[in-house]
């Protein structure tokens, strides 16, 4: 009885240790994965960074350029975003043009200056804004 009982347990125990190693070894597995997302993604920040770095770079000598202080600009748009009565202000702004599209009607929406040509914006992409679509 005390030889049978001691086999059983032993079988136990290589059972579990089966058991125990698989999960070691896919853990191990994933760890593994695990590290290269995190190698791939540190190269794709870095990467990303650079990328920053040259536009930030061409951002300054343009600014410079045209002589535009872009600390000030920013400081700017940081004290614009952060007022509180930000969202009622662009709201008001967007009534007061909705009467002077008014007074545009003739033009189709698009806003023309001294020269008859429309004071459509570009985006950084290079395409037209909305106004110019809509033409």
């Amino acid at each position: 009885m005390g030889l049978g009982t001691t086999a059983k347990k032993l079988q136990t125990v290589t059972e579990m240790a089966e058991k125990l190693y698989t999960k070691v070894d896919e853990l191990r597995t994933q760890v593994n994965e695990v590290k290269t997302h995190v190698e791939a993604t540190s190269n794709r920040v870095e990467r990303i960074e650079r990328d920053l770095d040259e536009q930030r770079a061409i951002l300054d000598a343009l600014a410079e350029e045209q002589g535009i202080d872009i600390d000030e600009q920013v400081a700017e748009a940081t004290i614009r975003e952060a007022e509180p009565d930000h969202a009622a202000d662009a709201n008001a702004d967007i009534s007061s043009e909705e009467g002077a599209d008014a007074d545009n009607a003739g033009t189709g929406g698009v806003e023309v200056n001294e020269t008859g040509t429309d004071e459509t914006e570009t985006d950084r992409s290079g395409a037209e804004g909305t106004a110019g679509a809509n033409r």
